[in-house]
């Protein structure tokens, strides 16, 4: 049964306020005064039992995790000890003085199970993003594309080449991949010359000061009037699976927010041509490149007509 923190959290040990150890201009307390998720236990209800014993608090164990990712928290058993010790990530996650912080199992449990199943990371962006929109935060007149590579958790010596005939003893998460790959590439990609044995949907690739190593790509699609993030696709870290991931966000967006941009920024990687025949012919967008102008000392956009 998914539980519900009820109780007020004024409460008092030895006459101790948790709220007044909490600065005001804290970067917790301006997050807290514009995030609200009271929406999450309405969408996380089919994924929890309706009997039996009711569970940590949903809302909870994501305030929990925001605390990760907004001071780089990246393990999440020392989240939970971090908000044990911290009097202002308490304050945030709702917790008082007294109150006994989730073991960090949890989170496990709950990110690869209901939480990845009900998509609620997706809701709880949406949710934030439509704040964005309603306080007249997002333009929509033009949106910026680009990736950041995250290093997966994968040896750099564990691999197959692309030519091996003899996988024998390959796990089955290899063997669902290498059944799935054709299917998966994206239109004008190749297939991977490396794949790993304990993460085969990650590519072999290298960062710009040449170190090589296998990775995934975040690719973010950005509002460029103030920075707002618009939509996030992860992807294995290879051009074709970036560039298709922006057709993709573009139309998320377009479908759930009815927000279609006039230009869409980008550097020359996304200067396909499969690409930009979508974006001229069925979105009625100009794509453009940013070039840097050194005698101007900035950026200058340089619309459709230098990609032809």
């Amino acid at each position: 049964m998914m539980g519900r923190d009820e109780k007020d959290q004024g409460q008092f040990f030895d006459a101790f306020n948790l709220d007044d150890h909490i600065p005001k201009d804290h970067l917790l307390r301006s997050i807290d005064h514009f995030l609200d998720l009271s929406g999450l236990h309405d969408h996380l209800a089919p994924y929890y039992s309706h009997t039996g014993r009711p569970s940590i608090d949903p809302e909870l164990m994501m305030r929990m995790l925001i605390v990760g990712y907004c001071y780089g928290i990246r393990s999440e058993r020392q989240i939970c000890e971090d908000v044990k010790l911290n009097l202002a990530y308490r304050w945030f996650c709702r917790l008082s003085i007294e109150d006994t912080v989730p073991e960090h199992s949890t989170f496990s449990k709950n990110r690869h199970g209901r939480f990845r199943d009900a998509d609620a990371f997706r809701f709880v962006f949406e949710q934030v993003l439509e704040r964005c929109i309603a306080e007249g935060l997002v333009g929509g007149e033009g949106f910026a594309i680009d990736a950041s590579l995250i290093k997966a958790d994968a040896s750099r010596r564990r691999h197959h080449e692309d030519d091996d005939d003899d996988w024998g003893g390959g796990s089955h998460a290899v063997v669902e991949y290498l059944n799935s790959l054709d299917r998966s590439i994206p239109e004008g990609g190749k297939a991977p010359m490396k794949v790993s044995q304990t993460d085969p949907a990650s590519r072999w690739t290298a960062d710009r000061s040449g170190a090589t190593f296998y990775a995934y790509s975040t690719n973010y699609l950005i509002d460029t009037d103030a920075g707002i993030i618009m939509d996030v696709e992860a992807t294995p870290a290879n051009r074709s699976f970036e560039v298709a991931s922006t057709r993709t966000m573009i139309e998320r967006v377009k479908e759930r927010f009815e927000i279609r941009p006039e230009k869409l920024i980008g550097d020359t990687a996304y200067g396909s041509a499969p690409l930009l025949g979508w974006l001229v012919e069925e979105q009625d967008i100009t794509p453009h490149v940013p070039v840097w102008d050194k005698s101007a000392g900035k950026a200058e956009l340089y619309g459709r007509s230098d990609f032809t």
